[in-house]
């Protein structure tokens, strides 16, 4: 490893640690519970003895996953399967520093355990302490399996999660015929799944195979062969148990008979395939038109079908309720009960009343010219008039939505004049010791 010159130390916080118990074992590289670790990485660590004896060479001993690595004081101390061109043994007055090197590497994703124990020299104080580290992903991942879940869908599976770096793609060939070649136009990710939408529908029962290329783990390992393909069949779909529509037992046996080459099957097969397809598009006719099981853009069709005269924002449930009650709505229109349960649908709101309209008039005898003088509406308006009063206070949203369902809702000859909402709470001016005057800033309440 090529050594790299720092051009400065800054060391913002150092933590001071009492230890009382002798030796210690400070200094691990890798460091305990340390994550990708490189495969042929060295294992270094230090003892050191805080007190005046020293370390007891001679009883120091290291093992890695279980393995003698390093016994003090023999012949051959770092033991050969960690004598790498690193490895050594170094000892000063209060200090032992050991170097494992393993001449193989550790295994991809390994948890590896070190356990070392020594001795100080002279009180005898002991130490036996065990800490591990793992070893980085090298390991390429797999493609485990491949299968057909709709006529231009496919799910593929690995034993990782994967990513589709920049040229990464999945290629779908046909291993029968006849068949339709397909490719992939869309793909979804959910961590060891691939979603993988296609061009057209596959050719049911025919082999494919799906082969990743370019596809690589999270950390760069990309897929390898032979683990990088799989086989599925293309999609049957659903048919009756009783059906039998089979375009090859409809031809004249003679006809059959005459095929020597087999051209005319296959061409038949062809059609076969197109003839499949088609029944089962019309299989799946009552999911489009059943309002509990079709997609939401035939959901907008079947309202637009029916004259939905709202505009307003509904999710997918809301939309497929509305379908179910629109022509109800119709039959209900110009009526008061049809105007709650709109407002009931859309909002959630119970009206608490549908009142006639009444406002302050003109009362000859009574009102006096330029003070309480007010011009109402002629009886004919009055009498065709009302208000709608709810029960709490609508946000501006509400408000509009309200009208709009009225206003279509409403007989046509009638008038909605006013919304008539609660008036918010009247907050009492408490009287305040030594600022209200009494009489003048002081309300009983």
């Amino acid at each position: 490893m090529a050594a790299v010159e720092l051009p400065a130390l800054y060391i913002d916080n150092v933590s001071l640690i009492v230890a009382t118990s002798r030796p210690l074992l400070i200094n691990r590289d890798p460091a305990p519970e340390e994550v990708d670790v490189p495969l042929g990485t060295a294992v270094g660590l230090e003892l050191v003895d805080p007190g005046p004896d020293g370390i007891d060479r001679s009883a120091t001993r290291v093992w890695v996953d279980g393995v003698l690595a390093f016994e003090g004081g023999a012949a051959e101390e770092v033991k050969p399967p960690f004598a790498g061109a690193l490895a050594g043994a170094t000892q000063t007055a209060d200090t032992l520093r050991v170097v494992l090197h393993p001449l193989l590497p550790f295994a991809s994703e390994a948890d590896v355990s070190v356990r070392v124990v020594s001795r100080t020299s002279g009180e005898a104080q002991a130490i036996d302490e065990t800490y591990s580290f793992h070893i980085e992903d090298r390991t390429a991942p797999r493609l485990v399996g491949a299968m057909a879940t709709g006529p231009k869908t496919v799910r593929v599976s690995f034993d990782e999660p994967v990513l589709l770096p920049t040229g990464a793609n999945l290629l779908l060939v046909p291993r029968g015929t006849p068949a339709v070649s397909v490719a992939v136009t869309s793909t979804s990710m959910d961590g060891e799944v691939l979603t993988l939408g296609l061009d057209t529908e596959m050719t049911p029962d025919v082999i494919y195979e799906v082969r990743a290329v370019g596809v690589t783990d999270r950390y760069g390992n990309a897929v390898l062969g032979p683990y990088d393909r799989a086989l599925f069949s293309g999609f049957r779909p659903a048919r009756p148990p009783s059906r039998r529509f089979d375009l090859w037992q409809m031809l004249p046996k003679h006809n059959r008979r005459d095929d020597l080459t087999g051209d005319l099957f296959r061409f038949i097969a062809c059609l076969q395939e197109v003839v499949d397809l088609l029944l089962a598009d019309i299989d799946r006719w009552p999911d489009i038109f059943d309002l509990e099981r079709a997609p939401e853009p035939f959901v907008d069709l079947i309202l637009q079908d029916l004259g939905n005269p709202f505009s307003f924002e509904l999710d997918l449930l809301a939309k497929r309720r509305l379908a179910s009650l629109l022509v109800e709505m119709y039959h209900q229109k110009g009526t008061a009960k049809g105007i709650r349960n709109a407002v009931r649908f859309f909002l959630g709101i119970e009206l608490q009343a549908i009142a006639p309209f009444a406002s302050d008039t003109l009362t000859l005898g009574e009102s006096e010219l330029g003070i309480d003088w007010v011009l109402g509406p002629s009886d004919r308006f009055a009498r065709y008039a009302f208000n709608i009063e709810v029960g709490r206070i609508l946000t501006p949203t509400e408000r509009k939505q309200l009208r709009a369902i009225v206003e279509y809702l409403k007989p046509a000859h009638t008038h909605f004049v006013d919304l008539v909402e609660p008036l918010p709470p009247i907050l009492p001016d408490h009287w305040e010791l030594g600022l209200s005057d009494l009489g003048e800033t002081t309300d009983l309440h």
